[in-house]
């Protein structure tokens, strides 16, 4: 009947909504429920009467059936009971706690929405952090790297990951391999830092030009690291120094073997050809007596020489005291002239692997005037020497290996004898000579890298007989 469904109406218009005011501070949030306010029924037994009088009227008037009094009594007494019902339904709420009713309203409760992103438990009434898009308890807001809580304003973050701002720097910011600190910004702000090509090693850009030592040999920088000072202004750490050759001497052995070298390839050379180990500033002279020399690099190491000179050799180990060199035993050698190479001249105090691929290099030049080849243009005469000495670095990495392997199953007894530099090398002997390789594969000389690389490539392509015959016909690489 509509009698009840505007009653209805008219009492649902007398409840007020429950409403909820949050305060945001620094460090909390406070959320206050006002109390529920409700409209006491106005509605007596009078009223009621009359309303089904009147409902009883209309229907009358519309010319609806009028039911008997038996029914009439049924049908009041379920309305009676309904309208029980619906004040019982807007009777207050009891006065222990101000709670809506209304279930809608329930998703408010702080307790219930605000769940940690950390514990995953309810945060309730109190102290908590907002960032990242989630809450956090205050403890529950850690590094990632110390798993300490992150107390700080400003943090850092790294793959959706919150870091103390130190922890972070110590973790992701680089560290110079020189000088041990972090490598500092620029002015632009950005981090930039030098990178050594084969060793594992970045640094400060300032080392370039501090007076930062590095080794002549494996090119490394450090502080810290104690190195020997040579008589001509040259470093050398004490890695590199282990298997150094210091004087004309002891480098004749691994003259021979350079020798056998060549000789294993069927490209023997016949003369005896002095070899000599000299200071920087010997090798120097000699460059510029030369009348025949060709295109160098800024660092010269080695040189083959056709004319006539006098040279200062080291003629015997130095004395070595307190990381210098406290005796150069040097003398004079007189050239004489009797072929197209008077001899050859290497920096002493090198590596054996760098000095054997210079001696190797040089020999090749040596090889190419006695063998009578024209004058060749220095790219094509630099390019196919630096051939040559790639190819024996290669040998001589294989060699190490083989002898590495033999050494491990040999027996002890045997392991007390000595025993020549060759084959007992260490793990970082074995990585200078791939670095001497890499130095020479990646070279940016267009006379010493580009020649080659060409070079290196025809005689992957044609083998070395046939790029030498070519050669020698045209004056280039196939």
């Amino acid at each position: 009947m509509g009698w009840l469904t505007k009653i209805l109406k008219g009492s649902s218009h007398k409840i007020s909504e429950e409403h909820f005011h949050c305060d945001h501070n620094d460090d909390e949030v406070t959320w206050e429920a006002a109390r529920v306010s409700r409209g006491s029924s106005d509605f007596d037994t009078e009223e009621i009467d009359r309303a089904i009088a009147l409902s009883i009227a209309e229907d009358d008037e519309k010319g609806k059936k009028v039911i008997d009094t038996d029914s009439q009594l049924e049908e009041d007494e379920q309305l009676a009971k309904a309208l029980q019902e619906s004040f019982n339904l807007e009777s207050p709420p009891p006065q222990h706690e101000h709670r809506s009713l209304f279930t809608p309203f329930q998703f408010l409760d702080p307790s219930r929405y605000r769940i940690c992103a950390g514990c995953k438990s309810q945060i309730g009434q109190g102290r908590y952090l907002s960032c990242m898009g989630a809450v956090w308890h205050p403890g529950c807001f850690r590094c990632r790297a110390c798993d300490q809580p992150i107390s700080e304003i400003e943090f850092s973050m790294m793959d959706d990951h919150p870091y103390h701002k130190s922890c972070y720097m110590e973790l992701h910011h680089p560290k110079c391999d020189v000088c041990k600190n972090f490598i500092p910004a620029n002015a632009g702000g950005l981090i930039e830092y030098r990178a050594h090509p084969f060793w594992p090693q970045k640094y400060c850009p300032s080392h370039e030009h501090d007076g930062t030592p590095r080794c002549c040999s494996c090119e490394k920088m450090e502080v810290n690291s104690r190195y020997l000072h040579l008589e001509d202004g040259r470093k050398l750490c004490l890695e590199c120094l282990d298997s150094s050759i210091m004087d004309t001497h002891e480098c004749q052995p691994l003259y021979l073997e350079i020798q056998d070298f060549y000789e294993g390839l069927n490209m023997k050379v016949e003369q005896q050809i002095p070899l000599l180990l000299v200071e920087r500033q010997a090798l120097n002279e000699a460059i510029e007596e030369e009348k025949k020399g060709h295109h160098r690099v800024s660092e010269t190491r080695g040189l083959c020489l056709s004319e006539e000179q006098i040279i200062t050799m080291v003629s015997r180990r130095p004395r070595i005291g307190g990381y210098r060199v406290l005796d150069l035993f040097t003398e004079q050698y007189r050239l004489v002239r009797q072929s197209e190479v008077t001899a050859i001249l290497v920096l002493y105090g090198l590596p054996r692997l760098l000095t054997g691929s210079i001696l190797a290099h040089e020999m090749m030049h040596a090889w190419l005037r006695l063998k009578g080849y024209p004058t060749l243009d220095p790219k094509v005469e630099e390019g196919i020497c630096q051939v040559l000495a790639h190819m024996w670095l290669d040998s001589e990495i294989a060699g190490a290996s083989a002898s590495a392997t033999a050494t491990a199953t040999s027996s002890s007894s045997s392991s007390n004898q000595p025993s020549s530099k060759k084959g007992q090398r260490s793990q970082f002997e074995r990585k200078l000579g791939e670095f001497f390789k890499h130095q020479i594969e990646t070279s940016s000389s267009p006379v010493y890298g580009d020649g080659f690389r060409e070079g290196n490539e025809a005689v992957e392509k044609y083998d070395l007989k046939r790029t030498l015959d070519h050669i020698r016909l045209t004056g280039c690489f196939p």
